[in-house]
Protein backbone atom coordinates (compact mmCIF):
# COMPACT_ATOMS: atom_id res chain seq x y z
CA UNK A 1 0.00 0.00 0.00
CA UNK A 2 2.61 2.70 0.65
CA UNK A 3 4.77 1.64 -2.51
CA UNK A 4 1.36 2.53 -3.96
CA UNK A 5 1.13 5.83 -2.42
CA UNK A 6 4.70 6.51 -2.83
CA UNK A 7 4.14 5.36 -6.81
CA UNK A 8 0.93 8.00 -7.26
CA UNK A 9 2.60 10.71 -5.27
CA UNK A 10 5.87 10.48 -7.16
CA UNK A 11 3.27 10.03 -10.80
CA UNK A 12 1.46 13.70 -9.63
CA UNK A 13 4.92 15.69 -8.41
CA UNK A 14 6.27 14.42 -12.66
CA UNK A 15 3.22 15.68 -13.97
CA UNK A 16 2.87 19.15 -12.35
CA UNK A 17 3.01 22.12 -14.32
CA UNK A 18 6.87 23.15 -13.88
CA UNK A 19 7.35 26.88 -12.97
CA UNK A 20 8.53 28.91 -15.57
CA UNK A 21 11.93 30.62 -15.62
CA UNK A 22 9.70 33.86 -15.47
CA UNK A 23 10.16 33.29 -12.00
CA UNK A 24 13.68 34.13 -12.28
CA UNK A 25 13.45 37.28 -14.23
CA UNK A 26 15.79 40.39 -13.14
CA UNK A 27 15.71 44.05 -14.55
CA UNK A 28 17.57 44.85 -16.97
CA UNK A 29 17.31 48.54 -17.26
CA UNK A 30 15.64 51.15 -15.43
CA UNK A 31 15.68 54.74 -16.20
CA UNK A 32 13.29 57.47 -15.43
CA UNK A 33 13.68 61.25 -15.57
CA UNK A 34 11.44 63.76 -13.94
CA UNK A 35 12.35 67.64 -14.27
CA UNK A 36 9.82 68.68 -12.62
CA UNK A 37 8.13 70.15 -15.52
CA UNK A 38 6.05 68.09 -16.71
CA UNK A 39 8.35 66.61 -18.78
CA UNK A 40 9.57 63.03 -17.83
CA UNK A 41 10.77 60.07 -19.19
CA UNK A 42 10.84 56.12 -17.91
CA UNK A 43 12.33 52.99 -19.58
CA UNK A 44 11.91 49.81 -17.68
CA UNK A 45 13.13 46.31 -19.04
CA UNK A 46 13.48 42.71 -17.74
CA UNK A 47 15.17 39.82 -19.16
CA UNK A 48 11.93 37.95 -19.85
CA UNK A 49 11.21 40.32 -22.59
CA UNK A 50 8.65 42.65 -20.26
CA UNK A 51 9.60 46.11 -21.92
CA UNK A 52 7.86 49.37 -21.00
CA UNK A 53 8.44 53.12 -22.11
CA UNK A 54 7.22 56.45 -22.29
CA UNK A 55 7.77 60.23 -22.77
CA UNK A 56 5.60 62.95 -21.06
CA UNK A 57 5.11 66.29 -21.55
CA UNK A 58 2.90 68.99 -20.22
CA UNK A 59 -0.53 69.33 -21.62
CA UNK A 60 -2.52 72.29 -23.15
CA UNK A 61 -5.31 71.76 -20.90
CA UNK A 62 -2.79 71.12 -17.49
CA UNK A 63 -2.61 67.28 -18.47
CA UNK A 64 0.34 65.04 -18.74
CA UNK A 65 0.74 64.28 -22.40
CA UNK A 66 2.10 60.59 -22.89
CA UNK A 67 3.22 58.38 -25.35
CA UNK A 68 5.00 55.12 -25.34
CA UNK A 69 4.81 51.37 -25.42
CA UNK A 70 4.64 48.13 -23.63
CA UNK A 71 5.94 44.95 -24.45
CA UNK A 72 5.50 41.14 -23.53
CA UNK A 73 5.61 37.54 -24.22
CA UNK A 74 2.47 35.62 -23.97
CA UNK A 75 3.10 31.57 -22.87
CA UNK A 76 2.80 30.25 -26.26
CA UNK A 77 6.02 32.79 -27.40
CA UNK A 78 3.96 35.39 -29.26
CA UNK A 79 5.19 39.14 -28.86
CA UNK A 80 2.43 41.52 -27.58
CA UNK A 81 3.10 45.29 -28.01
CA UNK A 82 0.55 48.07 -27.82
CA UNK A 83 2.52 51.34 -28.58
CA UNK A 84 0.11 54.58 -27.24
CA UNK A 85 -0.64 58.39 -27.07
CA UNK A 86 -2.47 60.07 -24.69
CA UNK A 87 -3.09 63.51 -25.16
CA UNK A 88 -6.47 66.10 -25.31
CA UNK A 89 -7.73 63.93 -27.45
CA UNK A 90 -7.74 61.10 -24.95
CA UNK A 91 -5.71 57.09 -25.16
CA UNK A 92 -5.47 56.31 -28.65
CA UNK A 93 -4.04 52.32 -28.86
CA UNK A 94 -2.62 50.40 -31.71
CA UNK A 95 -1.42 46.65 -31.58
CA UNK A 96 -2.25 44.24 -33.89
CA UNK A 97 -3.48 41.86 -30.74
CA UNK A 98 -6.34 44.83 -30.60
CA UNK A 99 -9.61 43.95 -32.34
CA UNK A 100 -11.13 46.40 -34.28
CA UNK A 101 -14.38 46.76 -36.35
CA UNK A 102 -14.64 45.19 -39.71
CA UNK A 103 -15.72 47.91 -42.70
CA UNK A 104 -18.44 47.81 -44.17
CA UNK A 105 -19.21 46.60 -47.48
CA UNK A 106 -19.34 49.03 -50.31
CA UNK A 107 -23.36 48.89 -50.77
CA UNK A 108 -23.70 50.15 -47.32
CA UNK A 109 -22.38 53.17 -48.26
CA UNK A 110 -24.19 53.42 -50.90
CA UNK A 111 -27.60 52.57 -49.01
CA UNK A 112 -26.67 55.54 -47.01
CA UNK A 113 -25.71 57.93 -49.85
CA UNK A 114 -29.28 56.91 -50.85
CA UNK A 115 -31.47 57.10 -47.59
CA UNK A 116 -29.39 61.02 -47.17
CA UNK A 117 -30.90 62.03 -50.77
CA UNK A 118 -34.27 60.44 -49.72
CA UNK A 119 -33.62 62.84 -46.53
CA UNK A 120 -33.15 65.63 -48.37
CA UNK A 121 -36.38 65.42 -50.35
CA UNK A 122 -38.08 64.82 -47.55
CA UNK A 123 -39.51 61.39 -48.10
CA UNK A 124 -39.82 59.55 -45.30
CA UNK A 125 -40.70 55.75 -44.46
CA UNK A 126 -42.87 54.55 -41.46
Amino acid sequence: MKLVLLTTLLGLAAAAPQLSSDRDAYIITDERTDNGDGNFKYLFETSNGIFSQRTGTPGSEGQSNMQGSERFTFPDGTVAEITYVADENGYRAESPLIPTDHPLPAHVYELLRIAEEQRAKGITFD
